[in-house]
């Protein structure tokens, strides 16, 4: 699984691997059948068992798709942003090794933890927190969504967090967890605009996210490249928020929520006359169209999970990006 954040990385794609749902009720009565709409009615997204089934399922699939660098394979099982970044790993790594992935290691998944929140209308979805047999001790979150009970629960965002920072969800009596509208105003800012804030942050800075190795530091080594000697690298960041992008969040027992959000973010190379752009790799070549002459636009998509304060709780109320992975989508040279 490659945590690419910039263009410094590109050559490590080629050794990189990419490491809701309603429940219509129908209840018979003396005088017949009674249906509850679930778009209308509060209820769990899914159910644990049904939840555990679609991780199996999802595992499978993207086992399978890997070693035969195959996107057909689980594309039945991925969407967004995540389905978008597998998407094209699978597909460079198909081009540049035709036969399959001869360093595939099956992922392996343990400790899950599963958090379903109830809510009405579509998107259902859940989160699954568990721990790999890649990555170290980062602890992976996934997010299943479906839009209808006819469809497949597809993992929407994986990311990565550092073991410990994933918070304590609010839960009810019997257990399940709370969705939070992307409009909700008590939190230090509305799960709907961070992605728009987050791809504003990375061109201008500002006070709403926390300093971080996906913030500030970030912001420091696309800084740094920007410059390099007959070299110059320019970045366009974008907000990615609509359909299967949407941002996803759950309440936090402290007040506040954990959000799931998608950004957009080009990366122009454009060498210095009688120079040319430093070789990207098979990896990148792979996505690549047009000739590189004297400048290559790469497309990245990006997943984040970020923590958002209760507006005018105690402590920090600037909203903190503990996890995000980016994957190289396409590219093109002139």
């Amino acid at each position: 699984m490659s945590r690419d954040r910039g263009p410094r990385r590109l050559r490590r794609l080629d050794r990189s691997a990419l490491i809701a749902t309603s429940v219509t009720a129908l209840s018979l009565t003396a005088s017949g059948c009674m249906v509850v709409h679930g778009e209308r009615e509060v209820l769990p997204a899914t159910t644990k068992a049904e939840a555990a089934k679609a991780l199996q399922q999802f595992t499978n699939a993207y086992n399978a798709a890997d070693k035969a660098y195959d996107s057909s394979l689980d594309t039945a099982h991925v969407t967004g942003a995540l389905g978008a970044i597998d998407a094209a790993r699978l597909k460079a790594g198909k081009a540049n090794s035709p036969s399959g992935n001869a360093s595939h290691t099956p992922l392996k998944l343990s400790d899950v933890t599963y958090t379903i929140p109830k809510k009405a209308g579509w998107p259902r979805w859940f989160v699954a927190d568990a721990a790999g047999n890649k990555g170290g001790t980062a602890r992976w979150l996934f997010v299943f969504t479906r839009d209808g009970m006819d469809e497949p629960f597809q993992v929407a965002y994986l990311t990565l967090v550092a073991e410990g920072k994933v918070p304590e969800f609010k839960k009810d009596a019997d257990g399940w967890a709370e969705a939070v509208p992307a409009d909700s105003t008590g939190l230090a800012a509305e799960p709907g605009d961070l992605s728009k804030g987050y791809a504003s942050y990375l061109k201008s800075g500002g006070d709403v996210f926390a300093d971080g190795s996906h913030t500030s530091v970030w912001r420091a080594d696309r800084a740094k490249d920007a410059i390099r000697p007959g070299l110059a690298t320019q970045y366009i960041d974008e907000p990615l928020a609509n359909d299967a992008y949407a941002p996803l969040a759950l309440r936090t027992k402290d007040g506040g929520a954990l959000v799931f959000f998608a950004t957009h973010h080009y990366v122009k190379e454009t060498a210095a006359s009688g120079t040319s752009v430093p070789n990207p790799g098979d990896a990148v070549l792979a996505l690549t169209t047009g000739e590189i002459k004297q400048s290559l636009m790469m497309e990245f998509v990006s997943n984040e999970v970020a923590f958002d304060p209760p507006k005018g709780g105690a402590g920090d109320q600037q909203v903190d990006v503990i996890g995000r992975i980016q994957g190289l989508t396409s590219a093109k040279g002139s």
